[in-house]
């Protein structure tokens, strides 16, 4: 179906409780405008997006695939890097096919179950992110301000409960957010502009009054992104003082790269998600919030890998050690 032919039937039905001269359309299925205004650059971007997500993939894969064979990385810093590989693996999974797809096809329609699915697993995933992030900051705390303790407090089933409290708690806040989206129907127009199903472009097409909705979806972002966030800067506090009263100045910089390419993913997750979620009039430029979407689902998974590819010596160690092991059983 073209954007811009009339809605068929099978995307909305009347509502029967209307009278026939004043007849309001309940929308059963989601038309996606995404980058239909770029008629002619749709097979560059498609192109673009393909190769930047296979990249991402291949980061990700690499960096689970080498904390799984080296033995030095079975540390629970590296367990939660892999938990988090693996958590951004299945973050673009969620919206990227869907837009590739939709870039080489007429049709850019997605079902109004198909879209909540979206929704929840996207908002799920990136809740978990900012969870994660501010575990990973704990870790890092309970390295540095207690190594001869980090065993012993970080211990394998402490870990595991911790990562499952992580996902818990961000797919409980996606549920929560959901439900209050489509609590209520559809009608009128079928048009989420933008290129998956994210909060404001659909919240704008309920049939209820969205303010209410839109304003406690807000302040649970608010609440998510900021308590997550000054979690982190209190554990990095504690670990820039316990940093400074190191004796060695090699000691001071050992102890401060462990910790660059966290903070680097942290900087640029939180500023993107500050950016999108904490804006009260979020939704209101379209074409602008579609840009800053293709930022925060296409490019920053793919640096995640490479920041922690480049910046942590560890795994660019187990990395060259695992190819030579990999050359020397092809020989």
């Amino acid at each position: 179906m073209g954007l811009n032919s009339p809605p068929r039937e099978s995307h909305a039905v009347p509502a029967p409780e209307k009278q026939e001269e004043n007849v309001t359309w309940l929308v059963t299925e989601f038309v996606l405008v995404g980058f239909s205004n770029l008629p002619d650059l749709r097979t560059t971007l498609f192109g673009l997006f393909f190769l930047t997500y296979l990249v991402t993939l291949s980061g990700n894969i690499t960096i689970i695939t080498i904390i799984q064979v080296d033995r030095t990385l079975h540390t629970p810093m590296y367990s939660f890097l892999a938990v988090l590989s693996l958590s951004e693996t299945s973050y673009t999974l969620v919206t990227i096919p869907n837009m590739l797809a939709h870039l080489l096809m007429e049709s850019q329609a997605i079902s109004v179950p198909g879209c909540r699915a979206q929704m929840f697993f996207f908002l799920g995933l990136g809740c978990s992110h900012c969870f994660l992030l501010t575990l990973m900051g704990y870790d890092r705390y309970v390295a540095i301000c207690h190594p001869l303790r980090y065993l012993v407090i970080m211990r394998p089933t402490v870990c595991f409960c911790l990562g499952a409290l992580v996902f818990c708690s961000g797919f409980s806040v996606a549920s929560i957010e959901t439900s209050m989206i489509f609590s209520s129907p559809f009608c009128g127009s079928d048009r989420v502009e933008h290129f998956f199903c994210d909060i404001a472009p659909v919240l704008k097409l309920s049939c209820s009054e969205s303010a209410g909705k839109a304003l406690a979806i807000f302040f649970l972002s608010v609440l998510v992104v900021l308590v997550s966030f000054l979690l982190i800067l209190l554990s990095y506090a504690f670990i820039v003082a316990a940093i400074v009263r190191l004796p060695s100045a090699a000691g001071r910089r050992q102890a401060f790269s462990t910790c660059a390419a966290h903070l680097t993913v942290v900087t640029v997750h939180f500023g993107c998600a500050s950016v999108i979620y904490l804006r009260p009039e979020s939704g209101g430029r379209p074409a602008q919030d579609r840009l800053l979407a293709v930022f925060y689902t296409v490019v920053t998974p793919l640096l995640n890998p490479v920041v922690y590819t480049l910046r942590n010596k560890e795994v660019r160690v187990a990395l060259r050690r695992t190819l030579a092991r990999s050359r020397g059983i092809f020989k």
